[in-house]
């Protein structure tokens, strides 16, 4: 084959061209610091880019949004829970305080005022929230978890109780001592030293207070499901309402006295102003007779709200204005389902990072105190009768005998208060201390997951950190390399242009 001057000089310039691409390319890598410009430069290092790319967003994902959002809600959650921890701890030193018999009324007076203080700030601290976000109340962030007002609104709620949340409380009947004055003493209508007296009383006692009369609680047990997980139900008891202030019915006396006028062993008596379902003793042992945590069902009625008062769609199975809140709570599958919020903070891995509002803020705690509230009103009712009628001593112009009996009588009902009160601060001490070991337990859970989003944090800060090396190891550039490879190419192409030159000299006219 003949090779011509014109063949040398296209090879030439290719070859030199082939040169300069390479210089180019040398050079746009050291100018980038990339081993690759686009995928056909190198399809086995782009493909694994791609693919650790990924890998390294996710993890950033993770890592830079996830868990500081999870971490901020949790550290919300446990600031708002530990202040909680701090106040039922001072609500068990109030109640240690009360349960001194050295304590006079008006002590107690202003340890209960402490008390309702407490009481309401455990409530408003469960109303934080995150960014706009109520973080105890499960998936209705956008909703308080107490009224923030005075309202009216009817909710039918449904509580599911067991067969162990009955307790026994001892009840004072002081009769008409209360209204004892002046002018009233020495009727002979009125309460009797004798008829002072104290009953053991058998309660269901609701979560709410001051409920509607006109439609009576329904109270019933579970006794199965059917195929689709619906509960079935029993009739524990025919409800009969009676209101505390009922001049002709003692509704306590109905259910705890055999020698009283309407005592009835089988009667289920509906209080409406304290919430309470007063259970007769044949009704309380067919109750306690039941299999271990049984689910006792009762549904009732509230229309006023006071500002404070803990929102029943938060805690309940309930219905308003058409509306039905957490109907899965009565099914066999949803009786213990928690609305939980959880964050995807690594591959395949979630934490959950609220706490629900039934884990820590308890209705009991607020209905504790308002029952202590009660029987200080008591109390106070009884000691200004004792006062007046003590007043009345050594006055020439009455009888003495019976301003003695009404004195008496009055005293009785004043001593057997101050007892009840002191044994009801005492117990007070047990029950809030139930509450406080809830609440430490919440917030020890809560610490549990902090830690696990701090392990998981640290795993996550580390894969970072090794896919940031495989990256760089797949795309990054050796500049050394680089820098020797384009010297080299440089040289190169000098030399060729200089051989190019020289070559391309001579031609078959020099021999012609």
């Amino acid at each position: 084959m003949r090779i011509t001057n014109k063949i040398m000089q296209n090879n030439a310039l290719y070859n030199i061209n082939n040169n300069k691409i390479l210089q180019d390319k040398i050079n746009t890598q050291m100018t980038t610091r990339k081993k690759i410009i686009k995928p056909s430069d190198d399809p086995v290092i782009a493909i694994r880019a791609l693919r650790l790319r990924s890998n390294l967003d996710q993890v950033s994902q993770y890592s830079e949004r996830n868990i500081p959002d999870a971490e901020h809600w949790l550290e919300l959650t446990e600031s708002a829970v530990s202040t909680t921890v701090d106040l039922v701890r001072d609500m068990i030193e109030q109640f240690q305080k009360g349960s001194k018999s050295s304590y006079k009324t008006s002590d107690r007076e202003i340890l209960l005022q402490s008390l309702k203080q407490l009481r309401d700030e455990v409530y408003d601290t469960g109303d934080a929230d995150y960014a706009g976000r109520t973080i105890f109340t499960g998936y209705r962030t956008d909703t308080k978890l107490s009224f923030a007002a005075d309202t009216e609104q009817t909710y039918r709620i449904t509580e599911q109780l067991t067969n162990v949340d009955t307790d026994t409380i001892t009840y004072l009947d002081y009769g008409d001592v209360g209204i004892m004055n002046e002018t009233n003493y020495n009727d002979p209508t009125m309460t009797t030293q004798q008829e002072v007296e104290t009953y053991q009383v058998n309660r269901i006692r609701l979560s709410y207070d001051q409920l509607d009369p006109a439609n009576p609680p329904t109270i019933q047990q579970t006794i199965a499901y059917d195929d689709d997980g619906n509960p079935m139900y029993a009739t524990l008891g025919n409800v009969q309402t009676i209101s505390a202030d009922d001049p002709t019915t003692d509704p306590y006396r109905v259910v705890a006295d055999p020698e009283y006028a309407g005592y009835d062993a089988n009667a289920v008596v509906f209080v409406p102003e304290t919430g309470e379902l007063l259970l007769g003793e044949s009704v309380y042992n067919a109750i306690k007779g039941l299999q271990v945590n049984t689910e006792i069902v009762i549904s009732y009625d509230k229309t006023q709200w006071k500002e404070g008062d803990l929102r029943p769609e938060h805690y309940f199975a309930c219905e308003s204005n058409g509306l039905r809140y957490n109907p899965q709570y009565l099914t066999r599958q949803g009786r213990s389902e928690k609305q939980v919020i959880a964050y995807d903070v690594g591959f395949n891995q979630d934490l959950q990072v609220n706490t629900t509002a039934d884990e820590v803020y308890k209705h009991g705690i607020g209905r504790e105190v308002d029952e202590m509230i009660r029987m200080l009103e008591q109390l106070e009712e009884i000691d200004l009768a004792v006062s007046k009628i003590d007043a009345l001593e050594g006055n020439a112009n009455l009888d003495a005998d019976e301003v003695a009996t009404a004195l008496a009588t009055a005293e009785k009902a004043q001593t057997y208060m101050r007892d009840l009160l002191q044994k009801r601060f005492e117990r007070g001490i047990t029950t809030m201390q139930k509450y406080f070991d809830e609440v430490n337990a919440a917030y020890t859970q809560i610490g549990n997951r902090s830690l696990r989003l701090e392990l998981v944090g640290n795993r996550l800060d580390n894969q970072m950190s090794s896919f940031e090396t495989l990256v760089s190891k797949n795309e990054d550039a050796d500049l050394e390399e680089l820098a020797v490879r384009l010297s080299s190419s440089k040289l190169t192409y000098d030399a060729a242009l200089a051989a190019t030159g020289k070559l391309l000299q001579t031609t078959l006219m020099n021999y012609i």
